[in-house]
C-alpha cells in the first residue's frame, strides 16, 4: 500500500509498504544534481555526496562506515545529473538507527578541510579511471557536442581544475543553497508502516525550512546543429557515440521512447545488435539508450568497434534508422518488445530497493503515484504507428551528432556518414 505524507516544512516521505518483506530500502532524494552548477562549480554536487560520509559532530568518517556495515544489507549514495541520493537496505528493525545515522549527515556534517583534501584526491582518482575507461568517457565527450555550455553538456564529475580548487565554503554554501525541503524526498519500500516512518524523520528534518529561491530555477537547453568531432587516442578500438534530443521524463509519448529504444538497440534481440553483431561480427559491443531529464532528453546509440569497421558499422546504424522512418515495426517485434520492457517492471517489484525508487522518482518528477497496472496499460496500447510516427520525429532524415574517440587521426574515417 502507497501513502505520502508532506511535512510542515514541505518535505515529501513517499512509503510502499509490502509486509511480506523482511526488510526496508530507504532512500533520502534530494533534487539537485549537475545541472544545477556553473562554469565555476562544476562538480560540487558530486563533491558534497562525498563529504556527507567524511564526519558530522558527533561521528567520524571511521564511525560512519562502521555503523552502516553493522546495520548490515546494503548502503550506499549516488549523483545524476538531476538528483542526489543516499540510500540503503536493512532490517526494518533498524530503521531507527538507518534514520538517526541519515539525518545526522544530511543536517550535521562537517566538510573538515582535512577530509576535503582526501575525498579530493579520491574524486580526482575518479575523475582519471573514467578518463582511461573509454566505454564510459566517449559519454562524456559526446554532451558537450549535443548540449554546448548549457550545464548538461558538463561531467557530474566536474574538471580537474574546479575539483582542486573546492574548499569548505563552497561545499557548505552549495549545499545550503539547493539542499532545501522542496527538493527532499524520503521514500521507503518493504516492511514499513507508514505513519511510524513519518515520525522517524519529522523532528530530524526540521532544520530543512526554507524553500529554494526563483532564480534556482533550470533553464532548459536548447537545440543545437548537428555536429561531429573526433577524439584522437592510441586506443585498441574506436569508440563511437551517436545521437540526437529525444523525450523529457515526463512526455506523454514516453513509453513509445522506450519501444523504440528496445526496438532499435536496447537489448539483443534488437536490430543494431542483430544486425551488427550477430549477422556480421563488426562489433562485440553496441547498443542503444534512451536518456530523458525533467524538461528534455536523448536517444544514443553506443559503438565499439575496430576502427576499419567503423565506416561500415556507421552505414548500417543509419540503414536501420532510416527503415524505422519507413515501415511500421512488425507485430511480432513490437509484442517482443512489450514484453521485454514490462518483465523488466515486473521483476523490479521482487525488488525493495527498485520499488522505493520507482515511488520516488514518480513523486519527483509527477508529484504523484503511478500504479504499475497503469504503465502496463499505457504500454500495451502502444501501436507499431506510434513508433513509426515518434521515429520520423526524432531522427528526421537529419544528421545525427557523432563523437569518436579512438585510433581514428589521419584514417580517413568519415563520422558523417
Amino acid at each position: 500500500m502507497y501513502k505520502k505524507t508532506t511535512l510542515p516544512n514541505g518535505i515529501r516521505i513517499v512509503t510502499e509498504s509490502l509486509q511480506h518483506s523482511k526488510v526496508v530500502s530507504v532512500g533520502v532524494w534530494v533534487d539537485v544534481g549537475s545541472r544545477d552548477e556553473h562554469d565555476l562549480n562544476s562538480g560540487s554536487a558530486h563533491f558534497v555526496e562525498h563529504m556527507l560520509f567524511k564526519g558530522t559532530e558527533s561521528r567520524s568518517a571511521q564511525d560512519i562506515a562502521r555503523e552502516f556495515d553493522v546495520l548490515g544489507g546494503s548502503a550506499n549514495a549516488f549523483t545524476t545529473r538531476e538528483n542526489t541520493c543516499l540510500h540503503a537496505t536493512v532490517l526494518a528493525k533498524n530503521l531507527p538507527v538507518l534514520a538517526d545515522l541519515f539525518s545526522d549527515l544530511l543536517t550535521r556534517s562537517l566538510f573538515a578541510d582535512d577530509e576535503i583534501e582526501r575525498e579530493r584526491q579520491v574524486i580526482l582518482q575518479e575523475i582519471h579511471m573514467v578518463e582511461d575507461m573509454p566505454d564510459d568517457h566517449i559519454h562524456d565527450l559526446f554532451s558537450p557536442l549535443l548540449w554546448g555550455r548549457h550545464p548538461l553538456g558538463k561531467t557530474i564529475l566536474g574538471s580537474h581544475e574546479i575539483v582542486a580548487a573546492m574548499d569548505s565554503r563552497k561545499l557548505k554554501e552549495y549545499m545550503q543553497k539547493y539542499y532545501t525541503a522542496d527538493k527532499i524526498i524520503i521514500a521507503a519500500a518493504g516492511n514499513v508502516i507508514h505513519d511510524d516512518f513519518v515520525s522517524l524523520w519529522q523532528e530530524k528534518f526540521e532544520k530543512f525550512g526554507k524553500t529554494s529561491e526563483p532564480d534556482l530555477e533550470r533553464d532548459a537547453p536548447r537545440q543545437l546543429s548537428s555536429s561531429s568531432k573526433v577524439y584522437a587516442k592510441p586506443l585498441e578500438q574506436a569508440h563511437v557515440l551517436l545521437g540526437t534530443y529525444g523525450l523529457s521524463v515526463i512526455d506523454p509519448d514516453r513509453y513509445i521512447y522506450l519501444l523504440l529504444n528496445v526496438v532499435l538497440g536496447g537489448n539483443m534481440s534488437s536490430r543494431l545488435f542483430q544486425e551488427i553483431r550477430e549477422k556480421r561480427g563488426l562489433a562485440y559491443s553496441i547498443y542503444s539508450y534512451a536518456a530523458s531529464y525533467c524538461d528534455c532528453g536523448y536517444l544514443a546509440i553506443y559503438l565499439g568497434v575496430d576502427r576499419e569497421s567503423v565506416n561500415e558499422s556507421l552505414t548500417l546504424i543509419a540503414k536501420e534508422i532510416n527503415q524505422l522512418q519507413d515501415a511500421p515495426v512488425s507485430e511480432a517485434e513490437l509484442a517482443n518488445a512489450k514484453d521485454f520492457i514490462k518483465s523488466g517492471l515486473f521483476m523490479s517489484m521482487e525488488n525493495m530497493e527498485a520499488i522505493m525508487t520507482r515511488i520516488a522518482r514518480n513523486e519527483m518528477y509527477f508529484g504523484k503515484y503511478i500504479p504499475l497496472d497503469e504503465v502496463v496499460s499505457s504500454i500495451d496500447e502502444i501501436s507499431a504507428e506510434n513508433i513509426l510516427q515518434l521515429s520520423c520525429t526524432l531522427f528526421g532524415r537529419r544528421k545525427l551528432t557523432i563523437a569518436g574517440l579512438g585510433p581514428l587521426e589521419n584514417a580517413g574515417i568519415d563520422l558523417r556518414s
